[in-house]
């Protein structure tokens, strides 16, 4: 691993054991210069066949969720194959489980037979319900964390057969993301006192977070009506929790511009003078002019169907450039199709090229010291680097030659 200013964590060693997407977890790490090393079955991780696309034979989730990993196949199902995996973490500052809880356990690889040999160790496990709980040996896959969490609402199409809507994922990306982030305090820790640092995170916990501000709506609004209100700005009358309160705005809402759509946030009373000054339509600021923060002028259909009519006279980037003319918030409405065309995205986020990661791919978006991380390596084969990492133990040619021929180590050809 490299010690460039924008890999901080260059030094840390986590020893990765993961099925599917949960892998996730250690990729930011890796992102940010962590020395990650999967441990695979001889027969490998099936996440290379999983979803689409495929590309080249390998599937983008595995391009994506191991990319700048290094992979070692181990029969863990034998005596050496587990000692091996000892002596990959008696030096390993992390061990990731993100698998079901128990699974290492149940190989002799558990927490405490893992801190016997590296009392300083921080043990992580991901999974989708947790390790606690009455879901938790539920077999399941991502969306179930975003349904379980209130997330998705089903619709029925026209035949009547009831569908996953489109939208995007949550618990199977943000559990991943917290569970790193707790990684990285558990490592401070651990670093400070000697000792080991037990952490266990759902992706479902973490779905049903991610929607905290509805969640806790809901139950603030179990209160009485003289204790928990509305905001002034709509006559203290409660709104419906989140974007669904949005439905009715007006001064925030979404607007047919010549060539697309764009978002109108002048929920503000300033930014509402700035945009009425700005189109010359100062008689919409008299007319209704608002409170001072927090309008979105519900239900107001005569002043929506005005500028509904104002913002089809110019493009997106008309209004773009306008918003920062005048100083009132309009924002772009792009698709997951379209959005890389932004020249916001295109300066942020570039993406990693097809020849080095194997598909174009979005980077960490952490900019270290003015810089994103640097393009990780591709993601790796089933055990493609089973001999750099022996050899990194200690291991010589013939021994590293006869646990292969043997079967413990290396993929199953």
């Amino acid at each position: 691993m490299g010690n460039d200013a924008n890999q901080p964590l260059s030094g840390l060693k986590v020893i990765e054991s993961s099925l599917l997407g949960p892998g996730l977890i250690a990729t930011f790490l890796a992102d940010l210069g962590a020395d990650v090393i999967k441990v695979e079955p001889p027969a490998g991780d099936y996440v290379r066949q999983m979803t689409w696309p495929i590309i080249e034979g390998t599937s983008l989730l595995h391009l994506h969720t191991h990319r700048g990993k290094r992979s070692i196949a181990l029969d863990l199902k034998s005596e050496e194959g587990v000692a091996i995996y000892k002596d990959l973490v008696r030096d390993a500052d992390v061990v990731v489980e993100a698998m079901r809880p128990g699974s290492l356990a149940k190989l002799g690889l558990g927490v405490d037979d893992l801190r016997a040999v590296n009392p300083k160790l921080v043990f992580c496990t991901i999974s989708g319900y947790g390790a606690s709980g009455p879901y938790m040996d539920m077999p399941s896959h991502g969306i179930a964390y975003d349904t379980w969490a209130g997330l998705v609402d089903p619709v029925v199409d026209d035949d009547g057969f009831t569908r996953i809507p489109v939208l995007p994922n949550v618990g199977i990306n943000i559990g991943p993301m917290v569970g790193a982030l707790g990684i990285l305090a558990a490592v401070i820790r651990a670093r400070e006192t000697g000792e080991g640092v037990t952490l266990e995170v759902a992706q479902s916990d973490a779905a049903a977070y991610m929607d905290w501000y509805r969640i806790e709506t809901y139950r603030a609004y179990e209160r009485p009506e003289d204790v928990v209100t509305g905001n002034p700005a709509d006559d203290y009358e409660r709104r419906e929790p989140g974007l669904a309160g949005m439905w009715e705005g007006v001064r925030y809402q979404i607007y047919e511009a010549a060539d697309g759509h764009v978002l109108f946030m002048a929920s503000e009373q300033a930014f509402w003078r700035n945009f009425c000054e700005g189109v010359d339509r100062m008689e919409l600021f008299e007319r209704w002019p608002g409170s001072k923060y927090a309008d979105h002028a519900r239900q107001n259909t005569e002043l929506q169907v005005e500028l509904r009519e104002i913002f089809r006279t110019k493009t997106c980037a008309e209004w773009l450039d306008f918003a920062n003319e005048v100083n009132t918030p309009i924002a772009p409405v792009n698709t997951p199709k379209n959005v890389v065309e932004d020249p916001q995205f295109q300066h942020r986020l570039p993406m990693y090229r097809v020849e080095d990661v194997g598909a174009e791919q979005l980077p960490l978006p952490v900019y270290v010291e003015g810089q994103l991380p640097p393009t990780p390596t591709m993601a790796p084969e089933i055990g493609e680097q089973t001999d750099e990492v022996l050899a990194g133990l200690g291991y010589d040619a013939d021994r590293i030659a006869d646990l292969r021929q043997r079967g413990v180590a290396g993929p199953r050809g």
